[in-house]
């Protein structure tokens, strides 16, 4: 969303947050692929190198597991992935569209084999045929992966459609012992009551994200999901002060959280791209055109 060019301080800050409000899991970036990179372009967030990690968490000596999103077609998994006993990172997610899983069932071998947790991140479901869902959820579901994960790429599902899928993948999971997992956007403003609908009914794995940082709409805010858990060993303290501190000074250069052309695309089912573009203008264009345009 900034190209991923977030200060150590922010980073560290965050991570601090995580620690101390008892959270399972913080994502670091990317692992992209660092070919024909343009020096300066990207911050080094989109490629996580294990100095760059390092440099901010140390040896990690702490309860947090740290892990990094790989895109299928988009990294140098055999080669930028180190061995787990080389790596501070503890899990790996892959993410793919449903065209993509031959290469991402190979991914998640690989990272499999060298020590990692793994996800599947099945991307853009609310676009893909039935059929095809089935098929992916079942060459998913006979894979090394640990948790599949239930995408809302462009915020456009409600509570029935979480319901359907959540069902359908623990059906797929929990055959071969897997986890499910839930990834809300925020174009509807239901990524909170999505992630908590998919809870009720055994999703374990949560995305979310500090004052629902993220491109476009943003995601399920943590705060707000561990108001809801009630869990003891979850500190909602640290995580404002990191909100209050790091994330919310950040609205200063960035933007991101429900807004109109976010609320569009996703109730086009759209991906957010137009929005973005809409929101990056110089001069902003009428809403109401903008609808019509991107309704066409």
């Amino acid at each position: 969303m900034n190209k991923h060019q977030f200060p150590d301080e922010v980073v560290k800050g965050v991570y601090t947050a995580c620690v101390e409000g008892g959270i399972d899991y913080m994502e670091l970036g990317y692992k992209g692929s660092r070919k024909n990179i343009v020096v300066g372009e990207f911050g080094c967030w989109k490629y996580c190198q294990e100095d760059d990690i390092r440099r901010v968490v140390g040896d990690n000596p702490t309860s947090l597991k740290l892990s990094v999103l790989a895109d299928a077609e988009k990294t140098d998994y055999k080669t930028d992935i180190l061995p787990k006993s080389e790596s501070v990172l503890d899990m790996i997610r892959v993410a793919c569209y449903v065209h993509q899983i031959p290469t991402a069932m190979d991914m998640v071998k690989d990272a499999h084999d060298k020590g990692y947790e793994t996800t599947l991140n099945l991307m853009a479901v609310s676009t893909v045929a039935e059929r095809e869902l089935n098929e992916a959820l079942e060459i998913a579901a006979k894979s090394e992966v640990g948790t599949i994960y239930v995408v809302d790429s462009f915020g456009s599902l409600y509570s029935e459609q979480i319901r359907f899928l959540v069902k359908k993948y623990l059906g797929y999971a929990k055959a071969t012992g897997k986890e499910v997992g839930i990834h809300a956007h925020n174009n509807l403003q239901l990524a909170f009551s999505n992630t908590i609908e998919a809870i009720i009914l055994g999703a374990n794995r949560l995305d979310s994200t500090m004052a629902g940082l993220g491109r476009g709409a943003g995601n399920c805010l943590t705060e707000l999901l561990l108001g809801f858990l009630h869990n003891p060993k979850y500190d909602l303290g640290p995580v404002l002060k990191c909100v209050q501190d790091h994330i919310e000074p950040m609205r200063a250069n960035m933007h991101w959280g429900f807004d109109l052309a976010y609320m569009i695309t996703g109730q086009l089912n759209q991906h957010p791209r137009a929005a973005i573009k809409y929101y990056e203008a110089d001069k902003r264009e009428d809403i109401v055109n903008f609808l019509n345009r991107v309704s066409e």
